[in-house]
């Protein structure tokens, strides 16, 4: 034990607290990692595990204005909405989609390209020696496109990737079909991203860097947070089904369910559940070569352990509400349309909560009034790619050094009294 060892908890077994707990280790701290069900039982587990370091473009386009009212009543159209929920949803949607015009696009692509832009390194740095290692795949990232007028409607995020330092291989006609068969003839375009990746089973992977975490000294504790015990502005420890884990430094850092206990200590963070639907097919007939977003009917596909999963679709209703199935039918829909040769022996099927702010950028840092209190939430659709990153920059922070970041921009800062938008 050093003069500079810490107690940390960590709130919340995700990728985030995951990563934040294995770098806070190697620095020598004691974690404490409390989650109200285990490692990777909520987003984690059924996100769509790519690696999408591209994923710097928010959904909040210039343009989706006029365009959601329209997608609400298609049911081909990936956006949902549970309408006894609007009352309750409608100040975090105004505020959202307020940030849908170009400066505010690009100010979330220049806040993301940071926490997400080597995602396949830093994971492969977070899992190396932890026995994880086996489920991170390098890959390609393609993304399909009806043809080339279509990729270039959406040459607004094309660009800002250019500009932020992403290239691609663009594939047409018979050149995508000879690249990868598998897909529907109606399909004739596709751009490739390389130094892409995908993980082959999100769930057993951030269980087996649990486990990890645990077998070197960590402390895994199932049970529901309440609050955060501070004297004199500083954090002291944290109470967790009736009892206080004393600790000196707190990590928020459980999704969706963050918000509650960020207000407790006085962060007004305006966040919603993107609540997110995934269908397995096992043991399938067909299998694409990369992981893929589909443009067309935006949802992703990817290869992963002995079945393929497609992810996507944007509904909202909360944290409460049961599953819908209009989502799942869309994705069924979408795999027949898009994989017209795919059978499997079964098909499974998820719904999740990914945390959504209502900037789309991820809140990571110290609390400004708190000390020893941080946050590390609000990754939208893209956890499992920034997750890595995320818990450097809080271990970094906890153990006194400074990030080579410019964190301003996700600071907790904006959303106390003092600094609230």
């Amino acid at each position: 034990m050093t003069d500079t060892q810490k107690t940390i908890a960590i709130i919340g077994a995700g990728i985030v607290g995951v990563s934040t707990a294995l770098w806070l280790q190697r620095d020598g701290h004691k974690v404490i990692l409390i989650d109200r069900k285990g490692p990777a039982e909520g987003a984690s587990f059924g996100n769509g595990g790519i690696l999408a370091s591209c994923s710097i473009v928010p959904v909040t386009v210039p343009g989706l204005l006029p365009k959601a009212p329209k997608m609400l009543f298609s049911p081909n159209q990936p956006l949902f909405l549970k309408w006894g929920y609007l009352p309750k949803l409608a100040p975090w949607l105004l505020k959202y989609l307020g940030h849908a015009n170009a400066a505010d696009t690009a100010r979330a692509a220049a806040a993301l390209t940071p926490i997400v832009g080597d995602s396949l390194q830093d994971h492969l740095a977070l899992a190396e020696g932890t026995g994880a290692e086996k489920w991170i795949e390098p890959s390609d990232y393609v993304f399909v496109y009806d043809d080339r007028a279509h990729f270039e409607s959406d040459a607004f995020g094309w660009n800002l990737r250019r500009e932020h330092g992403f290239q691609w291989d663009e594939f047409e006609g018979q050149a995508f079909r000879d690249y990868d068969p598998v897909y529907s003839p109606d399909l004739g375009f596709a751009a490739r991203l390389k130094n892409h990746g995908r993980i082959r089973d999100p769930g057993r992977y951030i269980k087996d860097l649990a486990d990890h975490m645990v077998a070197q000294g960590g402390e895994l504790i199932i049970a529901d947070v309440e609050d955060i015990a501070r004297e004199n502005g500083q954090v002291t420890g944290v109470r967790a089904g009736g009892q206080v884990i004393a600790c000196d430094a707190a990590v928020i850092a459980s999704g969706v369910w963050s918000g509650p206990l960020a207000k407790k200590l006085g962060l007004e963070v305006p966040l919603e559940s993107e609540r997110g639907y995934h269908i397995e097919f096992w043991e399938p007939s067909v299998m694409p070569k990369t992981p893929v977003m589909v443009a067309a009917r935006k949802f992703v596909a990817t290869p992963m352990e002995g079945r393929l999963r497609l992810a996507g679709v944007v509904e909202f209703g909360g944290t409460e509400a049961e599953a819908s199935k209009a989502p799942i039918e869309l994705l069924r829909r979408n795999a027949a349309a898009v994989f017209p040769r795919l059978k499997a022996s079964h098909v499974t099927e998820w719904l999740g909560h990914r945390p959504a702010p209502a900037d789309s950028i991820p809140v990571i840092g110290e609390l400004p009034h708190i000390k020893g209190a941080f946050t590390g939430f609000g990754h939208h659709h893209i956890g499992l790619t920034g997750g890595p990153k995320t818990g450097r920059i809080l271990a970094q922070l906890i153990s006194g050094r400074q990030p080579n970041v410019d964190l301003s921009v996700y600071s907790p800062a904006r959303y106390t009294k003092a600094g609230h938008q």
